[in-house]
């Protein structure tokens, strides 16, 4: 079953019926080649899903009647939000694309001492609206039941500032040791808590940025003897996680 979102102004529950507007008009007619009758999945972006039949055809809308709503979604009990240090090349695409194929709920880039690469505002806010349409696509193809957002970039101390909103904040560091504290870590969250994962960029973390993020109350924990690349260890931990409250 195809999955497309729609936006709240045009769901129509008690009338029964949804519009889908925008580049999913062209999709579903011309790509897809899809035929009235044919069943879709709908989300609206707050953890509700319709299932749908679509019920008309025109140049820039497609309507579809409500069959089923689904109160059972395909979210995790727990929020998961990754603060990024800001990745060479492509690599961020990637992160995004498979943490939000694991469950993630939000992304913030983050510019840490040793990024290597620096972004000015032009350029920053260029790369969120190509990460947050690689998250719309990601979500649709996990069937998702919201889209994950990929926020502003924010400097470490605002990262932090930011996080401190949460329940539970953990930073894999390669020299740390001990994996039975990080199980401890990981079987202390609990159904209904937000957490917040830092990971560093490529030159790792720089040691004023531990000291902070230790005071600010992250957990420090190792992933292992391996040293994993910056693209690697937040979607290991995730995939923890998601092992972990998968339902």
């Amino acid at each position: 079953m195809y999955h497309f979102f729609a936006e709240h102004e045009n769901t129509f529950e008690e009338e029964g019926y949804i519009n889908i507007v925008g580049g999913d008009v062209n999709h579903i007619k011309n790509v897809l080649r899809l035929k009235i009758g044919d069943e879709v999945l709908i989300s609206t972006g707050d953890n509700i899903d319709y299932s749908c039949l679509i019920d008309s055809l025109s140049d820039d809308l497609v309507r579809v009647s409500i069959k089923e709503k689904k109160e059972k979604t395909n979210e995790l009990p727990i929020e998961v939000y990754l603060f990024q240090g800001l990745p060479k090349q492509d690599k961020m695409e990637l992160i995004i694309q498979k943490c939000v194929e694991l469950g993630m709920k939000g992304f913030y880039p983050v510019a840490m001492k040793r990024c290597i690469v620096k972004l000015d505002k032009k350029k920053a806010d260029n790369k969120i609206k190509r990460w947050n349409d690689i998250s719309l696509s990601a979500a649709k193809q996990s069937k998702r039941s919201i889209i994950p957002e990929v926020y502003n970039v924010l400097d470490f101390k605002d990262a932090l500032k930011e996080a401190g909103k949460l329940d539970k904040l953990i930073l894999p560091y390669e020299c740390a040791d001990g994996m039975t504290h990080t199980k401890d870590v990981v079987n202390s969250i609990k159904p209904g808590d937000k957490v917040g994962i830092f990971i560093g960029p490529e030159g790792g973390f720089d040691r004023d940025e531990l000291d902070m993020a230790m005071e600010a109350g992250c957990e420090i924990v190792t992933l292992g003897k391996r040293i994993l690349r910056t693209e690697t260890a937040g979607l290991m931990l995730m995939s923890v996680l998601m092992y972990n409250f998968e339902e």
